[in-house]
């Protein structure tokens, strides 16, 4: 493969985008941002294009999310850069570009889907997954939120599903993925080749084009197995339906399941914080607009980016030091007050707001 980060071609009628870190799971740069937002309006208008592939090289991720390292080591120099500012803005833009796409938007998911991944494929028209897919919302455990859209997909699945998978992070391979409505169908990762050949030998134009993808996909669709997913949402929506974390954690508690102490175990690993407006983000987003909820991210991202926020914290425990032993703070859901939270929805200088 190429040095470069991200790779572009029109074959056969489709515009192909192959996202090329494989030794960095495909994590996103800010610079592949800006080259999606360079390539796919033009592709959109051309009428050589009739529809946008996404893969992932290498054979163990789609995208493993954003490429936040870079991030913090901007923040350990006070004022060397715009990064922290212009990462999320231009994500988010691209974010919502997928999301309204006048073509066919086709992500082949094989392995890893997470975070900024996740918001490259899941507003898109149609997204496959193989049997080596594993998705998360993980941002969380870094003392962030489940951006790049999370706040309009999460809350839109059923039950308390969404909270669940904002909260604890919870992985989910394709049976659960396509049973929740995450993804649109498993195609078998040996099939993968097969299935982008035939959606370049199809007719696919005009306002027919997405049923006509569908077609193409179903004879290449096979059966992902017995999802998860349906035993637990009794206790998901009984545990996770709640006004506060406090609230949530007391439920599990009391639940006293081996089922509740496990994500209770998860959730006292957490920045309070992060889990306090991740929870008020789905609150806002749950009936707004895509370009609603994409504004209310990027303020919450921004205060996110303050000097001393959960969030360099999360990063450098992480995946810095690697010591995992983050000091949040506040280090208990006690500590955090209703200013702290409010904080994170107020205008920014660079609002991002859509037309």
């Amino acid at each position: 493969m190429s040095e470069a980060e991200i790779l572009f071609e029109v074959k056969d009628g489709l515009g192909l985008i192959t996202l090329n870190r494989p030794k960095a799971l495909n994590a996103l740069t800010h610079g592949m941002i800006l080259e999606l937002e360079r390539v796919i309006p033009d592709w959109e208008k051309n009428p050589a294009v009739k529809a946008v592939v996404l893969r992932g090289a290498g054979d163990r991720a789609f995208c493993a999310g954003g490429d936040v390292t870079n991030l913090y080591r901007e923040s350990l120099n006070p004022g060397s850069g715009t990064l922290r500012r212009d990462f999320f803005y231009d994500e988010y833009i691209v974010n919502r570009r997928i999301y309204r796409y006048a073509k066919p938007w086709i992500s082949l998911i094989d392995g890893i889907d997470m975070g900024g991944g996740v918001g490259l494929s899941v507003h898109g028209s149609h997204s496959v997954a193989s049997e080596k897919f594993l998705f998360a919302m993980p941002e969380t455990t870094i003392g962030l939120f489940p951006d790049v859209g999370g706040g309009y997909f999460l809350t839109r699945l059923q039950g308390a599903l969404g909270t669940f998978l904002a909260l604890t992070s919870h992985r989910l391979k394709v049976a659960d993925a396509v049973w929740a409505g995450i993804v649109d169908a498993h195609v078998p990762s040996a099939r993968m080749n097969e299935l982008q050949a035939a959606l370049g030998a199809a007719d696919i134009f005009g306002p027919g084009a997405n049923q006509q993808v569908d077609a193409v996909i179903a004879r290449f669709t096979a059966d992902p197995g017995l999802p998860t997913l349906p035993a637990m949402m009794h206790d998901i929506d009984r545990c996770f339906s709640a006004e506060s974390v406090a609230e949530i954690e007391a439920k599990l508690k009391a639940f006293g399941s081996e089922w509740a102490e496990k994500q209770l175990a998860a959730l006292m690993k957490l920045s309070p914080l992060a889990m306090a407006i991740t929870l008020e983000q789905l609150k806002r987003c749950a009936n707004r607009s895509f370009e609603d909820s994409m504004t209310i991210e990027y303020r919450m991202s921004q205060a996110c980016m303050r000097p001393g926020r959960d969030f360099f914290e999360g990063v450098r425990a992480l995946l810095i030091d690697k010591d995992q032993k983050p000091r949040w703070n506040p280090p208990t859901i006690d500590g955090v007050t209703r200013a702290m939270v409010e904080d994170h929805f107020k205008p920014v200088a660079n609002d991002l707001v859509f037309d």
